[in-house]
């Protein structure tokens, strides 16, 4: 028990002594450590201290070298820019001295200039001196002022020029003219004699010829049912008379006529003779007019050689072919000035194919100028400008009758050719009384405006020459009675073209020698 015990006690002593001895030898192990880490601290703080005065030394050391190198620039530079400065100042101590010395040549110069300008002017009056001298002199062995001299000799001069620059513009004028006329009818004789077109005069009536005269009486029908359904749907009247084997159709619209002429023609060689007959007959030739329009317009530009022309203008061309002008064909005529003004813009070097374009177009308006209020004039230059046709077109068409100014060649070339062909012998016919009163009354007209002593009308109506008064009519009175004459005859008058108004005015002096 007591060794139990006792065993117990050392054990629990050694126990004891062993920990405070693991206590003692941790502590030892610890201060040993912490010994050993304040040395190692010491020891990087003093290489800090080391290292840090190192690196202080070395800045201190390139800011040292820095500023010695700033300080060296900036000698450097101060020592060229003084430089610099002293080449300045020589270059202007340099200029100073050649400004100096140009001053003192100028002032020398101005010197000399001074003296010689006081020379000129003692010369310059002696020189006025002496031609007072020369022209007192000349006027005294002439017996003529100076003014009177110099007068003299300007009228003489005057008079020469005069002389010489008249007989220069007569000649001149002259070769022009001559010149003129001659290439000018070379020109048109050579175009009219290369497009000769024939003219078939147009009435305003058709005859349509019958196999017999019964075929009058179907014509008729009863009651008169046939005759009123053609001329109802027509609308040109049917002359049935004694007239053997013939029916007279009587209309001013030349379409209508040859609408009623086919069906009725038709209708006598099918025999059959009754309203809804006639009324299919006349719908059939209404179309075989319609193509036929088409059909000629086709033709008269291809004749012409003119393309691109809308097809409604090419319709309208084709209505053209039933339209008369003081008994001239329409078609025929455009087609005639189109050829024309070719041939005349060939021969002065102008576009043929604008030419004989605005030859073709020119009296476009007539085609539907029964139907359309206005001139054809203007009818066609609407027609023209909606159709997308060029200026140049336009404005031929608008001046062919010198309603308005040309403003190209084209235009007076369409004007000429136009002239040409309307005054053709044989192209337009009118009446011996209606041409005798119209050149009675021209005459008539112009005799009622004050001052007239004669009027005599020449080239068959187109031009009147009215003789003047010349104690009553001023030149400058002249130009305002052509204009008032003119404008009084388009009022009044009918005709055909243009008519060319001259006033003429004539003073003669008469003296006797004794």
């Amino acid at each position: 028990m007591w060794y139990i015990i006792i065993a117990v006690a050392l054990a629990v002593i050694a126990s004891v002594i062993t920990h405070f001895a693991t206590v003692a030898n941790l502590k030892k192990n610890a201060e040993s450590k912490i010994g050993s880490a304040e040395t190692k601290a010491r020891e990087i703080i003093d290489d800090a201290v080391k290292t840090a005065e190192a690196k202080k030394k070395e800045a201190l050391l390139e800011v040292k070298e820095e500023s010695i190198k700033t300080k060296n620039e900036l000698e450097r530079e101060t020592k060229e820019r003084r430089t610099e400065l002293q080449r300045y100042e020589k270059r202007v101590l340099s200029k100073e001295e050649s400004v100096d010395k140009r001053s003192e040549a100028i002032s020398q110069r101005e010197a000399k200039f001074t003296a010689r300008e006081e020379q000129l002017k003692h010369k310059e009056q002696k020189a006025e001196e002496l031609t007072q001298k020369r022209v007192q002199e000349l006027e005294r062995i002439s017996g003529l002022t100076s003014e009177q001299a110099k007068e003299y000799l300007l009228k003489t001069v005057e008079d020469d020029v005069k002389h010489d620059t008249a007989r220069m513009i007569r000649d001149m004028e002259m070769h022009a003219k001559e010149d003129a006329d001659k290439k000018a009818k070379e020109y048109l004789v050579s175009a009219i004699q290369r497009c000769a077109a024939d003219h078939v005069a147009e009435t305003t009536i058709s005859v349509v010829q019958l196999p017999s005269d019964e075929m009058k009486g179907r014509i008729i029908g009863r009651e008169g049912r046939n005759i009123r359904t053609l001329e109802t749907l027509t609308g040109v009247e049917l002359i049935i008379d004694d007239t053997p084997e013939a029916v007279v159709l009587s209309g001013f619209d030349p379409i209508r006529r040859e609408v009623a002429r086919i069906a009725l023609e038709r209708l006598i060689v099918d025999g059959r003779i009754h309203p809804a007959r006639i009324e299919e007959m006349v719908e059939k030739a209404q179309k075989e007019v319609d193509s036929m329009i088409r059909e000629e317009g086709e033709a008269a530009a291809l004749e012409v050689g003119v393309t691109g022309i809308h097809p409604e203008l090419i319709r309208l061309l084709g209505r053209m072919k039933f339209r008369t002008s003081y008994g001239q064909n329409a078609l025929k005529h455009s087609i005639e000035v189109a050829q024309l003004a070719g041939l005349l813009a060939g021969e002065i070097g102008l576009d043929v194919r604008m030419a004989k374009r605005a030859g073709l177009l020119h009296d476009i308006g007539k085609s539907i100028d029964h139907d359309v209020e206005g001139s054809h004039i203007q009818i066609g230059v609407d027609l023209c400008r909606k159709y997308k046709e060029s200026a140049t077109i336009i404005n031929a068409v608008e001046a062919h009758h010198g309603d308005v100014e040309a403003q190209t060649l084209v235009a007076c070339v369409v004007q000429a050719a136009d002239t040409i062909s309307a005054a053709r012998p044989g192209a337009r016919r009118e009446t011996l009384e209606t041409y005798t009163n119209r050149l009675k009354q021209l005459e008539e007209i112009t005799n009622q405006f004050k001052g007239v002593d004669k009027s005599f009308a020449i080239q068959a109506g187109r031009e009147i020459r009215v003789m003047v008064v010349p104690e009553q009519v001023s030149d400058d009175d002249m130009v305002l009675m052509a204009r008032d004459i003119a404008k009084r005859i388009e009022f009044e008058l009918e005709y055909p073209g243009q008519i060319k108004v001259n006033v003429i005015r004539e003073s003669r002096v008469t003296d006797y020698a004794k």
